[in-house]
């Protein structure tokens, strides 16, 4: 599961445009509250310095008439005479300081008790909340610079920041295996980066060593195995040619015959799997049916003396590219388990131009199970023995050469295994090169 969807430079321009706009957000609605605060003392302190005034002056003249300009008005009323000469929308305010929208326009009140007078000045704040909008406009675009320039700072200086862990990210990738000796923390400073740089030495210098052991025993092994069973086969050979062996101890020699023979088989095929990829070798063209064929009847004597019914129709035109002993593996292992859990019913083996289904009616297997079937060293049962490596090692090679593989099982109605060799696979074709056959049916009691 990926921890992070996006690289570390997308990561850290994030960050630098995020904390930059946090920052720049909060500076912004702190000047724009402030400035807010600051304007509305001021018109409260004009306010109550122009009452003061008036006040001083109808103490010299009681007959002063209130202030009247583009933006300050006053108006002054008598309780016992109310609503005389004042507009209805201040006649219900209370002492005090009153913000107040009349249409387009914006007053800030002030109202006071004074000698059984009531007093109101209205100072006229649109121009003051124009002013407030023009500027908080200037702080939003200031906001988005800010966060366009984090963004790009942030772009920049991880650029400058994570180069020595891209270059060394680039060598490693890079490597080819004739320079996975030479280190690589000698080319960078002991910081952190020199520190992953001799851990990444450390794990290469591990993974050859464990390499060059797991080279030098299959080497070994292979040597000795192939040896063993060379000299197995040509005794059986010499044996088998004995015209005076019983029935009885030709068919025990024959068996071990297929053993050795089939050992030799498995033992090429998991030594081509444990290579690398690219030297697994796909150069070479297999007919299918011509290794259906080889397999069922060497298998043949799986069904002896079972009432089963075997069909086999294979289209002789399809060819794919593929090692012909890994495709025989491949299928071997299929026809194998079909003839070992069938003991009675039948088994029908169909080739088209794509595909190739096994379809028994032995046992079967429950459906939990046909999700771990592929596993290795799964085993349904131990009654027909196995080590539990031959349907992985079919799902190994089909899933190289780019095949699908599947299995359908119902419990005591059979079981169907198809391998879909699929015109669309970029390792699998279908070639021309052969002559054209008719299918061919056989059944086989």
């Amino acid at each position: 599961m990926r921890r992070y969807r996006h690289n570390l430079r997308f990561r850290v321009a994030i960050s630098f445009a995020t904390f930059g706009a946090l920052v720049s957000m909060f500076m912004a609605a702190a000047t724009l509250l402030a400035m807010r605060d600051l304007g509305q003392r001021l018109i409260d302190t004009i306010l109550t310095a122009e009452l003061d005034d008036y006040f001083a002056r109808r103490e010299r003249n009681p007959n002063s008439l209130p202030p009247h300009t583009v933006t300050l008005q006053g108006y002054v009323q008598n309780p016992s005479l109310p609503g005389k000469e004042i507009p209805d929308y201040l006649s219900t305010l209370a002492p005090g300081r009153h913000d107040l929208n009349l249409g387009s326009l914006a007053y800030r009140v002030a109202v006071e008790n004074r000698e059984g007078l009531r007093y109101f000045f209205l100072f006229d704040t649109s121009l003051q909340q124009k002013r407030e909008h023009r500027f908080t406009l200037f702080f939003a675009a200031g906001v988005v610079i800010v966060i366009l320039v984090s963004a790009l700072g942030g772009i920049w200086l991880v650029g400058l920041i994570i180069a020595p862990v891209t270059e060394l990210a680039t060598r490693i990738q890079t490597r080819q295996p004739e320079e996975m000796s030479q280190p690589l923390a000698d080319d960078f400073s002991h910081d952190e980066v020199g520190r992953l740089a001799n851990a990444f030495d450390l794990h290469l210098a591990r993974i050859r060593a464990f390499m060059e052991r797991e080279r030098a025993f299959t080497a070994d092994l292979s040597h000795e195995l192939r040896t063993s069973l060379a000299v197995i086969i040509s005794t059986l050979e010499i044996l088998l040619a004995d015209e005076t062996l019983s029935e009885k101890h030709k068919i025990r020699l024959l068996r071990l015959d297929r053993a050795a023979r089939d050992m030799t088989e498995m033992g090429t095929a998991l030594l081509l799997m444990s290579r690398e990829q690219q030297t697994f070798s796909i150069e070479s063209h297999a007919q299918v049916a011509d290794v259906i064929d080889e397999v069922v009847e060497k298998h043949r004597f799986l069904l002896k003396d079972k009432p089963v019914q075997m069909t086999v129709q294979v289209d002789p035109t399809l060819v794919v590219k593929a090692d012909r002993g890994l495709l025989f593996i491949a299928t071997a292992n299929l026809v194998r388990n079909a003839f070992a859990y069938t003991d009675q019913g039948k088994i029908d083996i169909l080739l088209d131009k794509t595909t190739l289904s096994i379809t028994d009616s032995g046992c079967g297997i429950r459906s939990e199970q046909t999700e771990m079937i592929f596993q290795r060293h799964f085993r349904v049962s131990s009654r027909h023995g196995g080590s539990g490596i031959g349907l992985s090692l079919v799902k190994r090679i089909c899933d190289h050469y780019g095949w699908k593989v599947s299995m359908t099982s119902q419990v005591g109605q059979g079981t169907t295994v198809c391998i879909f060799f699929g015109e669309s696979c970029p390792q699998t074709s279908l070639l021309n090169e052969f002559p054209q056959k008719n299918p061919a049916s056989s059944q086989h009691g």
